[in-house]
């Protein structure tokens, strides 16, 4: 018998067939167990400590799975999972983890000791997603963005399982706020771009406020400036208000010495005719991104500005579609159009340590400033994370205003629903098809044991209620009993529940394709 021909180095570890898509989903299955405590209202908080020495206490999935160094090739991926979640809809991060890992650990046994081919198991996994999005379409129902009260209790709904939940109300009425002030004519809204989090740590959580406008962590440049300023007349630049240097390095070579003079005369007479291009338009306040050198301070001061400068290019954009001035590259081109005025005050208050510049009680503004107040910059980071989430959340119902059961309901129902039609089904797909259904089982499995319930017990009655049609039956994630979610007030945006089913499906059926891994990490000698 010949000796076996390696081909590979032998450095190179290489698992596959059988072997590689067992220790995936052992992987996969590792990474869901992690983030298990982390679902519900009686979620547990992770403390992770960063390479750095920072500090993250979070129940969020996403941040979690962020901060975590993991070396198999199936858990990153899962973790790319969460971030996708979290890109598309910004909240539902930890369930699709959980489901993902669910999905494949049910599939594990028809794989390893029914020996079924992988491609079948994700031909019934494909039908099943096509059949799980039918049925949330069925149990979800219209919502009207308009009626206050229903849009904050649902935004409770996300928030009641973070950590902010003590301040639900001032953190739902934030983010609704927040989200409907950056709402434009043509129906977008841009969260990241608009709405600026402000984090200043000091006063309480309910000193927290949504502006009318903009904060910006500036004073003005020169101490005789005013700083306060009702109907601020106000002027964007992008360009800096200091004499023009030479591209390159400019060579001046000079033989009397009036013509020194000259030149030090020119620099200011530019910086001057800059200035007074500005003046004629009577602003009081001047933004600019770049610098403002003091000769251009000493000719604004006298024209009665306030002038900030080298303000971030993404804050003055805000501040334009605040006061709704143009942004001008170079004052030859400034108009009387270009001027804002649309700002109720401007003013620098003295918060803590530092000044802040308000740009305050703007009509009509189309871009704001979340300001929060809290004890500690950890709990600051947390509350701006959570707040996130729930302007994620009430931006997707603004784009598509329908709402699917919380609690686990949605999950039930397509659980129960699933396991009807698959049987159905003929031949060896409809154990995959029942596996999807199990696996839906887990979400509420998980809120019972978070909450301290009995999974067994209370499940079997869940899935009673849901077999005799009772759809909006879910879990109470505080008592851990059963309850019906229309009274208790749960609801979730249908394009959360939508999209995490299918990132955990499509990631399933991703992990099972894989039968071969090669990990060419070198060995360090």
């Amino acid at each position: 018998m010949q000796a076996p021909v390696v081909v590979m180095n032998t450095s190179q570890e290489r698992t596959s067939g059988r072997q590689a898509q067992v220790s995936n989903i052992a992987a996969a299955k590792a990474v869901s167990d992690i983030i298990r405590t982390c679902l519900g209202p009686k979620a547990m908080l992770k403390m992770l400590l960063d390479p750095m020495g920072g500090l993250v206490l979070t129940n969020d999935g996403h941040a979690i799975l962020r901060e975590i160094d993991v070396a198999h090739p199936a858990a990153k991926s899962m973790l790319e999972l969460s971030r996708t979640q979290d890109e598309e809809v910004g909240d539902g991060t930890t369930s699709v983890i959980i489901l993902a890992g669910e999905i494949l650990a049910q599939c594990a046994p028809y794989l390893v000791e029914k020996n079924i081919h992988p491609v079948i198991i994700i031909q019934a996994l494909k039908l099943a997603l096509a059949d799980a999005l039918q049925i949330i379409d069925q149990v979800s129902k219209p919502v009207d963005i308009e009626n206050d009260a229903a849009m904050l209790q649902l935004i409770q709904a996300s928030i009641g399982t973070k950590y902010v939940k003590l301040w639900s109300e001032k953190m739902c009425q934030l983010s609704l706020d927040a989200v409907r002030t950056v709402r434009d004519d043509r129906g977008e809204i841009d969260i990241k771009r608009y709405v600026r989090v402000e984090k200043i740590p000091g006063g309480e959580v309910m000193d927290s406020r949504v502006l009318r406008g903009i904060m910006l962590n500036k004073d003005v440049v020169h101490p005789k400036m005013s700083r306060y300023i009702e109907k601020p007349r106000v002027i964007l630049l992008d360009c800096p208000l200091e004499y023009k240097k030479g591209e390159s390095q400019t060579n001046i070579e000079i033989t009397n010495d009036e013509d020194w003079n000259r030149i030090l005369q020119i620099e200011e007479e530019q910086v001057k005719l800059m200035c007074e291009q500005i003046l004629q338009f009577n602003p009081t306040v001047v933004i600019t991104e770049k610098g403002v050198s003091d000769l251009a301070q000493h000719f604004l001061l006298k024209g009665g500005c306030s002038v900030l400068r080298r303000v971030k290019k993404t804050d003055n954009n805000r501040i334009a579609r605040v006061t709704g001035a143009t942004i001008v590259n170079r004052c030859e081109d400034l108009k009387e159009s270009d001027v804002g005025t649309q700002c109720g005050v401007f003013k620098i208050e003295m918060i803590g340590d530092e000044y802040f510049t308000f740009l305050d009680e703007c009509e009509n503004p189309k871009a704001c400033t979340i300001m929060l107040r809290g004890g500690s910059k950890d709990i600051l980071n947390e509350i701006e994370r959570n707040l996130q989430d729930a302007m994620a959340v009430t931006r997707n119902v603004m784009l598509s205003p329908s709402l699917s059961p919380g609690g686990g309901a949605t999950e039930m129902a397509v659980s129960v629903k699933l396991a009807e039609k698959s049987k159905q089904l003929e031949g060896i797909q409809q154990w995959p098809y029942q596996a999807v259904a199990d696996a839906m089982e887990c979400i509420p499995r998980t809120l019972i044991q978070n909450a301290g319930g009995d999974p067994i017990r209370i499940l079997s009655q869940l899935r009673a209620k849901h077999s005799q049609g009772q759809n909006t039956m879910g879990i109470d994630g505080d008592q851990g009993k059963i309850t019906d979610m229309v009274e208790y007030g749960i609801w979730e945006p249908e394009v959360i529940k939508q999209q995490s089913i299918k990132t955990a499906i499509e990631s399933a059926c991703l992990l099972l394709r894989v039968d071969d891994i090669v990990s060419g990490v070198r060995k360090q000698d």
